[in-house]
């Protein structure tokens, strides 16, 4: 299977299948499989919203309202909320999102948003103040789905608003292992070892070249502000939709 060829719906099969499995672990893969320490699990997501924000000066006020791409079962989204007027939640994954609400149901100000897997439909034009997306388009297998959700966070900004954005900008790391390797994991996956769908083009993504996401923020109105780990799988992106307050 090619990596363009993983529709939304696909990604929503994989991402249920991985949530059902061990959804903490595939949030955040530091965790060990299958025995997760939640609190370290939530204390990880607080940091890295702030490890992420403070990369690329922005930063999140009492009267916004966010949007959280990818958010999984809610590892960004509770410290959003603590912060902000409202978050939109939105992930590809029901199974995910039945989780997030289980362990987030004090949140009263977050909407749990069903997404395509291809775009921010729900969300209105012009109607946020600030996205953030962390270790979600890194496991997008195509390319293009990646640079449409560049422009459709345009969409969705208020004129001035910002957003915080991890991609990879490493090929190297999403090469898909060898026949050794995936033979050896099938092993350890069927004995419940080791975690399953690792060689999927949807665990295994794609990188993104940083002229096509100049061209795409440029195409949804926005203006790179900053661009961290430039080369790396973590490279993190600040933009701000342009017709602000100047």
């Amino acid at each position: 299977m090619s990596p363009v060829d993983v529709s939304g719906a696909q990604m929503r099969r994989f991402w249920d299948r991985r949530a059902r499995e061990d959804a903490f672990y595939f949030v955040d893969n530091r965790l060990r499989y299958g025995h997760p320490d939640l609190d370290r699990f939530w204390a990880e997501g607080e940091r890295d919203l702030d490890t992420l924000l403070d990369a690329v000066g922005a930063s999140v006020s009492a009267d916004d309202s966010i949007v959280d791409i990818g958010c999984g079962v809610g590892r960004l989204t509770r410290p959003l909320a603590l912060r902000a007027a409202e978050v939109w939640a939105v992930d590809v994954s029901a199974e995910m999102l039945e989780r997030a609400r289980h362990y987030n149901g004090e949140l009263a100000n977050v909407h749990w948003t069903l997404g395509d897997g291809e775009s921010l439909t729900g969300i209105g034009d012009a109607s946020v103040d600030g996205c953030v997306s962390h270790v979600v388009f890194q496991h997008i297998p195509s390319g293009a789905v990646v640079l449409e959700y560049v422009r459709e966070i345009g969409r969705v900004l208020k004129p001035g608003g910002w957003a915080a954005f991890q991609i990879s900008n490493d090929p190297v790391v999403h090469r898909p292992p060898g026949r050794v390797a995936r033979a050896r994991h099938a092993v350890t996956a069927a004995l419940r070892r080791s975690p399953r769908g690792q060689a999927n083009p949807a665990w295994l993504g794609t990188a993104i070249d940083l002229d096509d996401l100049r061209r795409a923020a440029a195409d949804g109105g926005l203006e790179i502000e900053r661009i961290v780990g430039e080369g790396t799988q973590f490279c993190l992106v600040g933009v701000r939709r342009a017709g602000g307050p100047g």
